[in-house]
């Protein structure tokens, strides 16, 4: 049996229409009509003989074999853009002003900007760590060029990163107070995962009374850590010292997404994006 060789410009329509969630933004991204983006797909599931999407007449949704399939797209299609960038493209040069919401730190950034700067020694990179909506605030002011944070409930907008359970944490051996409200460490007000918590327990009956509040997630975390409040985090960023906590009310998921296309940046921006997914994706 011959094995199809994978075509980049079909792997690219999927990947596009996956992460825009829909043909018709698929199709504007590409500049192309929906029909075309379409039949791209359509050429790329029979190469590999598999459904790679679940369509309704309302949604666009991947299927198992399709999740699978863009994991790999996403990592080809980065080491295809990296061999032109290296080969055929002229050097990368220039400034990137990026925010990093604090919940995105745990995931080993650091490695990951150390790697950009080993790749594009010629780029300035200019690093600001805050709270998603401030972050996304001066990048809307022209202050910072790209931000990657928690995309707000309900919204569109954003190319997503990774999607997570939010779970309620705390201190090994901790226990809620009996007849007590439920103390909390929490982020200022703003924060989304304190608004779904907050509403969350409301829903539940809960009382509860936020004693500690800190603008940095390493301040919510050590009052956790210190066994003086439970707190709420994405599970794959617990930091050593907590754990989940079991009896309170489910809170869903979030998505970490990347904002802002940073106009006239493209050639800074795209790699990044590319070694941020690629690390993502080996994790």
């Amino acid at each position: 049996m011959r094995i199809p060789d994978l075509d980049l410009d079909l792997l690219r329509c999927f990947v596009q229409v996956a992460e825009r969630g829909g043909f018709t933004p698929g199709a504007l991204a590409l500049g192309l009509t929906q029909s075309a983006v379409s039949l791209k797909v359509k050429r790329l599931e029979d190469l590999v003989g598999r459904r790679v999407f679940e369509r309704t007449s309302r949604s666009v949704a991947l299927t198992r074999d399709g999740e699978t399939l863009l994991a790999y797209a996403r990592r080809m299609l980065a080491l295809n853009d990296e061999a032109v960038r290296r080969l055929v493209a002229p050097p990368v040069t220039g400034r990137l002003r990026l925010g990093v919401a604090d919940h995105f730190v745990p995931r080993n950034l650091a490695p990951i900007l150390a790697r950009f700067a080993r790749d594009f020694p010629d780029v300035r990179l200019e690093v600001e760590v805050g709270r998603s909506h401030e972050l996304r605030a001066a990048q809307e002011r022209g202050a910072l060029d790209l931000v990657l944070g928690k995309r707000r409930d309900g919204e569109t907008t954003g190319s997503i990163l990774w999607t997570e359970p939010i779970v309620w944490v705390a201190a090994p051996g901790w226990v809620a107070p009996e007849g007590r409200p439920l103390p909390l460490a929490m982020l200022p007000q703003g924060c989304m995962f304190r608004d779904r918590a907050l509403a969350a327990l409301a829903r539940a009956g809960m009382g509860f009374e936020v004693v500690y509040t800190s603008a940095s997630l390493l301040g919510v975390a050590a009052a956790a850590q210190a066994g003086f409040a439970a707190t709420v985090m994405g599970r794959s960023g617990l930091p050593p010292g907590l754990r989940e906590t079991d009896g309170l009310p489910p809170l869903g998921v979030a998505e970490m997404a990347v904002f802002g296309d940073a106009a006239g940046r493209t050639q800074l921006v795209a790699p990044l994006v590319a070694l941020i997914r690629d690390s993502l994706d080996q994790n």
